[in-house]
Parts: structure tokens; sequence; C-alpha cells
């Protein structure tokens, strides 16, 4: 799957390292036509802003970890949330400080493939120390899939499963 090897401290065994399932952009740039992401968006690698005619939504980049139950790694997510515009803007503002932390309320704006998601899921949004991406943590009484698999994890075959439906995802879009 990855030709990264690696000794794993928790079992003494080796293993191949596992590619982070990461997303480009949040749904609601991916969704825009080409021309409305030239005029009324901005992105880059950790912010999204668009500015709608009636509002002004704003994304940042995080990551989330989900446990996998039967294997020594955990599986990595790349995904973004929207932020309130005074969150937003404290992040952008500490972006730089290697010793801000605090936490933001967020909403998840990916869909996870395995997951049918009919409304966005609340999270809490973490920044770390050291300029590391923030980690995000559904809210645990929120009914969803989604969220009861981040709180009582995933098996290795499924993780390695989702690693392959988004690499296949990826060349089949080359």
């Amino acid at each position: 799957m990855n030709d990264t090897k690696y000794i794993c401290e928790c079992c003494n065994q080796e293993h191949s390292e596992w590619p982070a399932l990461t997303y480009i952009s949040p749904n609601n740039y991916s969704s825009l036509s080409d021309e409305d992401k030239e005029e009324i968006a901005v992105i880059d690698e950790d912010f999204c802003v668009i500015k709608y005619p009636e509002a002004t939504a704003r994304f940042i980049r995080c990551v989330l970890i989900q446990e996998v139950n039967d294997h020594c790694e955990d599986l990595e997510y790349g995904l973004w949330v929207s932020l309130s515009e005074k969150s937003f803007n404290d992040y952008l503002e500490n972006f730089d400080n290697e010793n801000h932390e605090t936490q933001y309320f967020g909403w998840l704006n990916n869909n996870v493939s395995e997951y049918n998601f009919s409304e966005s899921i609340p999270t809490t949004v973490v920044t770390q120390k050291g300029n590391s991406r923030p980690v995000i943590f559904p809210h645990k009484d929120f009914d969803h899939p989604f969220v009861k698999d981040f709180y009582e994890g995933i098996t290795k075959a499924e993780a390695e499963k989702r690693i392959q439906s988004m690499i296949s995802g990826i060349e089949n879009k080359s």
C-alpha cells in the first residue's frame, strides 16, 4: 500500500506507514463553479474564504485522528471545518504563534466517503503548540455513524479499505 516502512514502538514489528486521507478543499469550495472560485473565493493550504452575496463562509484545515482498534497505527484525516468570523480571525491572527492554544466550535465541511451526510457534524477544534494543524473532535452527543466510529474506533481492515478507496478515487480522477 505504501513503501514507507518503520518499526512500531508499540509492537516492535515492521509496518508500512499509512498515508493521511486528505481533502484539498472544503465541500463549499468544491461545489463552486470555476467562475465563482475565481470571483468569490480565496483558498490556500490552510484557509478558505468564500464571499457569498448573503454571507461570508470561513474554513480552516484540521486533522482528525481515527483510532484503529486492532492495529498500532491510527488513521489520519485532513479535513476542513467552518468557523465563525470571530474564531476564524483569532486563528488567523495567531497562526504563527507557536504557543497559541485554544478551542473553537466548528462544523465539519467534508463528506467522508464511507458515510452518508445529510447535515454537517459539530466539532470542537483544538489548536496545538508548535504550529501543527488543529485537531478536531466530533461532538460525542451528535447521533451519526461517523461520530460513533470516531469514539469506538474502526478495524484495520476498514482503515485499509478507506485508504484504498481514496487512492482509487484519486487515480480515477487523474
